[in-house]
């Protein structure tokens, strides 16, 4: 890491503009830039969030409006890019999906040229969805260290998770220790065959509490419909994946070497060999990613892995090169 580490956030929208907000508050980058296709709003936000840092305790970051060039120095770059999911597309349809996946695609594979004209050493953070095709587009199509390109994966639907078992169980979310897998998106599935709750399976937590027994089916779809539910109300989500991506540049940056779920190029574990990007529990630490977990899983979380991955190539391969 550098003694003045430098961000880089591609696309200023509802999310960007979260990301640099969580980004600056964080204190750990001495200088933020901001790129945009429209002139306007990346002038704006670096204007409105620059005049924000006098506010205590962010005083020390600088944020400005920039272009890829930016990159050249860039010690780490979130890509939030593209048209938000809409509550249609974040159903499930596979058209929808597709139709994203349409447009996102083109958005990724415009920013991709550009970060490598001026470096392959920063990693790459992406938001933009369907994340985990742009994650493989970005992994296999570009000549950029993999081990540098990462999503968001299933971060944010993994803190949806913690919440959810946190409110059944009455507790803090604090000791639930659970991940989401698989896509970031309908597809995705609870592993609950080794979560845990203060060190107690969520089986011991059942008994000890007296408190029904959880279907893992219908938490993965309570789990996945709340993310259509803020997308109902609110229009867009922003709050929680910004943090998840701020929070995986910040355990690059201090070589944290913490587990998350990030969406990756799964090759080499759980049976994967580079055919799709999916999250699994992944270390994150200096030099990206550093290793993947294999994983035990019970038959319904393997059937939904392959399921999950399944859809993912479909989308993939409905806008894979010719």
């Amino acid at each position: 890491m550098s003694i003045a580490p430098h961000l880089v956030v591609i696309g200023i929208g509802h999310v960007g503009s979260d990301v640099v907000t969580n980004a600056a508050a964080l204190g750990l980058f001495s200088r933020i830039s901001l790129i945009d296709v429209d002139d306007k709003v990346r002038e704006g936000q670096a204007l409105d969030n620059h005049q924000a840092t006098a506010v205590a305790p962010v005083t020390t970051t600088t944020i400005t409006a920039a272009d890829y060039d930016a990159c050249r120095s860039a010690d780490a770059i979130i890509v939030s890019a593209g048209p938000s999911v809409l509550p249609d597309t974040y159903g499930g349809d596979h058209d929808s999906r597709n139709s994203l996946a349409q447009i996102n695609s083109k958005i990724i594979r415009e920013v991709m040229e550009n970060i490598c004209r001026y470096t392959h050493s920063a990693p790459v953070i992406l938001i933009t969805n369907p994340l985990d095709v742009n994650v493989h587009i970005a992994a296999t199509e570009f000549d950029y260290p993999t081990n540098l390109v990462l999503g968001t994966g299933t971060a944010l639907d993994s803190a949806r998770l913690r919440r959810h078992l946190a409110d059944w169980a009455g507790v803090s979310p604090d000791p639930v220790q659970a991940f989401m897998l698989g896509e970031h998106g309908a597809t995705a599935f609870p592993y609950l065959s080794h979560a845990t709750i203060g060190g107690l399976t969520l089986a011991e937590v059942t008994t000890t509490l007296g408190l029904p027994p959880l279907s893992a089916e219908q938490v993965g779809h309570d789990v996945v419909q709340s993310a259509f539910d803020v997308l109902e109300g609110k229009g867009w989500t922003s709050s929680g994946i910004s943090k998840a991506a701020v929070s995986l540049a910040r355990a690059m940056l201090l070589d944290q070497r913490s587990i998350h779920p990030v969406c990756t190029l799964a090759d080499g574990v759980m049976g994967f060999h580079g055919e799709v990007s999916l999250s699994l529990p992944t270390v994150i630490g200096g030099r990206g990613v550093e290793h993947h977990l294999d994983i035990a899983l019970n038959d319904w979380e393997q059937q939904k892995l392959l399921a999950s991955a399944k859809a993912v190539r479909g989308v993939y391969d409905s806008v894979r090169p010719t």
